[in-house]
């Protein structure tokens, strides 16, 4: 197992920023990222940061890294349509904590379901991109002493 927390984001997350402010706000994927490494960094862990608009990409990045120390995901759409992407993740051999800018569970049904959640440590929705780093501390603190 590395010392590297895997963060994956989906298809969109790229627009950050630019996209729906009014659901994802002001923050870009670039300093979801800077945010991403400093909480990491915080707890000595180093990050792989990574978006793709492509299943078949984000399959691969997967298949790559799943023997990190874990995987923060942000599937976007995928989440709630991809059986491929959750079959990845089940290799994974680190803990999963799925995150959503916004609350899926105040949106459209379509985005209530998820694919991932079943197999994640757990899911964070409707914190903005504070989202990231909560689900860093969470996976850190599976590796703290007790």
């Amino acid at each position: 197992m590395s010392a590297t927390i895997v963060v994956l984001n989906g298809p969109n997350l790229n627009l950050l920023g630019q996209r729906e402010p009014q659901f994802y706000g002001a923050d870009t994927l670039a300093d979801v990222e800077r945010r991403c490494v400093a909480a990491a960094g915080a707890r000595g862990f180093d990050i792989e940061f990574a978006q793709s608009n492509h299943e078949g990409a984000l399959i691969d990045i997967i298949h790559h890294y799943r023997e990190a120390a874990g995987f923060v995901v942000n599937l976007g759409a995928y989440t709630h349509t991809s059986i491929a992407l959750r079959d990845a993740l089940a290799t994974v051999t680190g803990p999963i904590v799925e995150v959503h800018i916004s609350n899926v569970h105040a949106r459209e049904n379509f985005r209530h379901l998820s694919y991932v959640a079943p197999i994640a440590l757990g899911v964070i929705a409707g914190l903005g991109a504070r989202g990231y780093e909560f689900a860093i501390e969470a996976i850190a603190d599976r590796f703290a002493p007790n």
